[in-house]
């Protein structure tokens, strides 16, 4: 039994042959605590509607990732994060979770009731059991104060450490075949808002983020030869914009364009190198890639499964259009990953093991307690799950 949400993962994690619980009708609200700023949802809620909800409510999580197409169940159980070195992965928003287990009962998590299980579900992989809801711990909203603009990747590696150590969230695009990279800082401000020109906004993000990046995308597939020629074309160096927005409008942007995709967390002390050696590799490759590469930062947290347990991590993401060839590619930045210790988003492409996989997470065996104790005969495993957290020798549901 599997529980889906909105299908974003672009692993088999939510995959089965059994039956298949579609989570969509868990999208309630069921709890409002304005005094400690929490909220219990269904755990079907969509990101987008939760961000709504929240700002009605005059809340807010404290980070998010770009994409809010994603169950809040959905978003967590893969450790979906944003970026700031203040700050950690969505699921350390969760403070409380009901499920239903391997053995048909529905149990209640929380820092006073089994904090060692609540732990193991804030990234659960869906392993554990069937989440219906979670609390989450939010705080007042906040609006951000929102500068994107374009360099030369060179002067934006010369000063990231820099910049990513004064600023609440930082991240940069690399576009491949090119000098040029994207810069994204936002931060906190007590300002009032002033969103961009709606129309700006409709060019930018729809137009030319989705429109025309789809067009680069479908020509590139059909003949890659032309994508450094094409992307050159589309991207320049000195483009600005700066705005103020409420945080989940300006974390959060429409992504239309169908793309594949693999990322992984290294120590954070190791994230310009790897980016170094991904950046010659692409030169090298032989393949056009026409998807910018993604890097972001994340503080360390206590989760036994996220990306960034016990260590303050870099994330390096690499993404192909839909319908393109992409194992040389992805296998060759893993290899690179591996180097550093890497780990994989759980949500997105990869070919580790359980083996592989143990010795990286200080807190494996705390998160296989969890599973022993609520699932061991894995009524709630898959072919992925058994590939990455069970092992070799795991007799499934025997």
């Amino acid at each position: 039994m599997k529980a889906v949400g909105s299908g974003h993962s672009f692993t088999d994690i939510a995959c089965t042959e059994g039956i298949l619980v579609d989570m969509g009708a868990f999208d309630h609200l069921v709890e409002i605590d304005r005094r400690r700023h929490r909220i219990t949802v269904g755990a079907g809620m969509v990101l987008r509607t939760l961000n709504h909800k929240l700002a009605e409510l005059g809340m807010a999580l404290p980070n998010l990732g770009d994409i809010d197409a994603q169950t809040i169940a959905g978003a967590t159980a893969t450790g979906t994060h944003g970026t700031g070195t203040r700050y950690q992965c969505i699921s350390t928003a969760i403070v409380g979770a009901r499920l239903a287990t391997g053995d048909g009962a529905m149990i209640d998590v929380s820092a006073e009731h089994r904090p060692d299980l609540l732990a193991a579900t804030r990234v659960g992989l869906g392993a554990l059991g069937l989440l219906s809801q979670v609390t989450l711990q939010c705080e007042p909203a906040f609006n951000l104060h929102a500068v994107e603009s374009t360099h030369d990747i060179d002067d934006v590696l010369d000063t990231f450490d820099h910049v990513a150590a004064t600023n609440d969230h930082a991240e940069f695009y690399w576009f491949p075949h090119t000098t040029t990279a994207q810069l994204k800082v936002n931060n906190r401000t007590s300002a009032e808002a002033r969103p961009r020109p709606r129309l700006g906004a409709f060019v930018r993000d729809e137009l030319l983020n989705n429109v025309a990046f789809e067009a680069l995308n479908r020509v590139g597939r059909a003949a890659p030869a032309a994508i450094p020629r094409l992307i050159d074309t589309a991207v320049g160096i000195g483009d600005r914009i700066e705005y103020v927005s409420p945080s989940h409008q300006v974390f959060c942007s429409p992504r239309r364009v169908r793309f594949v995709e693999m990322e992984y967390a290294v120590p954070r002390e190791a994230l310009l190198e790897a980016f170094a050696r991904v950046r010659k590799l692409i030169d090298e490759l032989g393949q056009p890639i026409s998807f910018p590469i993604e890097v972001r930062i994340l503080g360390a947290d206590d989760i036994p499964l996220s990306t960034a347990s016990g260590r303050d991590s870099g994330y390096i993401a690499v993404h192909v259009y839909r319908g393109t060839p992409h194992e040389a590619y992805f296998s060759a930045v893993e290899d690179i990953m591996c180097d550093y210790g890497g780990r994989p988003h759980w949500g997105k492409l990869h070919h580790q093991t359980a083996e592989t996989l143990a010795p990286l997470y200080p807190g494996w065996d705390d998160f296989q307690a969890a599973l022993a104790e609520l699932d061991p005969d894995g009524h709630f495993s898959n072919p992925y799950l058994d590939r990455v957290l069970r092992g070799a020798g795991f007799n499934p549901r025997g």
